[in-house]
């Protein structure tokens, strides 16, 4: 089965539809979360992502917020105006399937799917390796895919030397993976790796391996839109330089 794997589309929906288009055919999309935040494009990306067949998507941070079950001052100043703009755009109808998805750890296949990590699948963000070594313990299937982040990367676990490792992975090459391992496929709407180009990934179940894949969107137009709904400058510029 080749899954469709995507995080962090943030209400970019210029993004999200390079990455649709780019993936090709696919039998399963499993999404991250923070299907909103930041990004002028709420409902819009909403109802692209519900129309989407075979998906499994979860809640993250961003979407707890804007569905009032966190509390803003956890935000920055820039991202609680984006979410509390983004709240009162956000259409009932949208909003319900929100608060459909499920906050905890999914499994499918032979992988476990969280937003921040299996410790805390809402906000806990994995950046390094001594992180990465405590979320281990937490999930039991041969990988785990997380976002948060915004960061396209590998944690790997070598049982046998008890040792793990950080990997910042290369576009479009195919990795054959070996449990256990924790992925991320990196955010479509808001990258932070230095590279702008919208980020995902293709997991295929039968030979288990991992292509992490880029993508270029027109930026211009997303911070365009950003502007004209006077949500915070930072989240016009920092699309152009992926930061």
């Amino acid at each position: 089965m080749r899954v469709l794997v995507i995080s962090d589309i943030h209400a970019n929906l210029t993004a999200l539809e390079a990455v649709l288009a780019d993936a090709g055919t696919v039998d399963a999309t499993w999404c991250l979360g923070d299907v909103v935040g930041y990004g002028p494009d709420p409902n819009e990306v909403v109802e692209r992502i519900r129309q989407i067949p075979n998906l499994t998507c979860l809640l993250g941070n961003h979407d707890v917020a804007v569905l009032g079950q966190m509390d803003y001052a956890v935000f920055n100043t820039e991202a609680r105006r984006s979410l509390m703009w983004q709240k009162k755009a956000l259409s009932p109808e949208n909003a319900a399937f929100l608060e459909s998805l499920p906050q905890e750890t999914q499994v499918r296949e032979n992988v476990s799917l969280a937003h921040g990590s299996p410790r805390d699948p809402v906000w806990e963000y994995i950046l390094n390796t001594l992180v990465a070594r405590l979320n281990f313990e937490a999930f039991q299937t041969p990988y785990c895919f997380v976002g948060h982040s915004h960061i396209q990367c590998m944690f790997r676990l070598d049982v046998e030397r008890d040792r793990v490792s950080l990997d910042i992975l290369r576009p479009n090459e195919i990795y054959p993976l070996q449990p256990r391992a924790i992925l991320n496929p990196g955010s479509v709407g808001q990258p932070r790796d230095r590279d702008p180009r919208a980020s995902y990934a293709i997991f295929d179940t039968e030979t288990e391996s991992w292509e992490p894949r880029r993508v270029a969107y027109d930026i211009e137009s997303v911070q365009k839109r950003i502007r004209a709904a006077a949500l915070p400058e930072k989240h016009a510029m920092r699309l152009s330089e992926g930061w």
